[in-house]
């Protein structure tokens, strides 16, 4: 049984998705832990309200990003996960933190990387003229946005779309392709080499719009 923890900073819809498809398609694993950086993030108590233990390290009482990253590792690895899952986590991790947990650690990014990595994506896909926006799932890297790639998702840029509109179907497609991608790993389904990552059984890795997983 494979054990997931899961960082957060907000209200973690996509922690939700991945807890309810993880129990409701009996997946060889389990979510075990969730923390995150707020002590008032609505996703703890959501969690906590399904009988998974939270954990709170707040950012804001550390002076170094070196202690911060310390301190969360440490409470991490009190759980000895198999994956760690970003959620919406809402800090920049440092690179021992991203190399102890280097293969094992996944964030969803909301946009079709490499383009458009950073803030503000759905505003600068709209403002390029992009015909397309979506998602990715990779692994994460020193390199902010820079992992390699696990799964992508597409999703149309409509005429008189704001970056609210194009935002919330994104995150619509986030939380059936970022379960999609876990149940992967946590199946061992995933065959990371040279920076590539296949699917061990050629099962494509992309999800056009409109295109349901089973």
């Amino acid at each position: 049984m494979k054990r997931i923890v899961i960082l957060l900073s907000g209200r973690g819809s996509n922690m939700q998705a991945i807890v309810e498809r993880c129990a409701a398609e009996g997946w060889p694993a389990q979510v075990v832990g969730v923390v995150s950086n707020k002590a008032e993030a609505a996703g703890l108590a959501w969690a906590a309200e399904r009988g998974i233990v939270t954990a709170v390290v707040d950012h804001k009482a550390f002076t170094t990003r070196e202690a911060f990253d310390a301190e969360l590792a440490r409470v991490i690895d009190l759980w000895s996960p198999d994956l760690l899952v970003l959620a919406g986590f809402m800090r920049i991790l440092g690179a021992g933190f991203v190399r102890h947990f280097e293969g094992r650690m996944l964030n969803v990014h909301p946009s079709l990387l490499p383009a458009f990595t950073g803030l503000h994506t759905h505003r600068r896909a709209i403002e390029a003229g992009c015909k397309l926006a979506g998602l990715t799932v990779h692994f994460v890297t020193p390199e902010l946005d820079h992992g390699p790639i696990v799964a992508q998702a597409a999703v149309p840029v409509l005429p008189g779309d704001s970056e609210d509109t194009l935002s919330a179907r994104v995150l619509a497609r986030e939380h059936v392709v970022y379960p999609l991608a876990v149940r992967w790993f946590v199946e061992g389904r995933l065959k990371l080499a040279d920076g590539v990552v296949t699917h061990v059984d050629g099962v494509s890795q992309v999800l056009w719009p409109e295109q349901s997983v089973s």
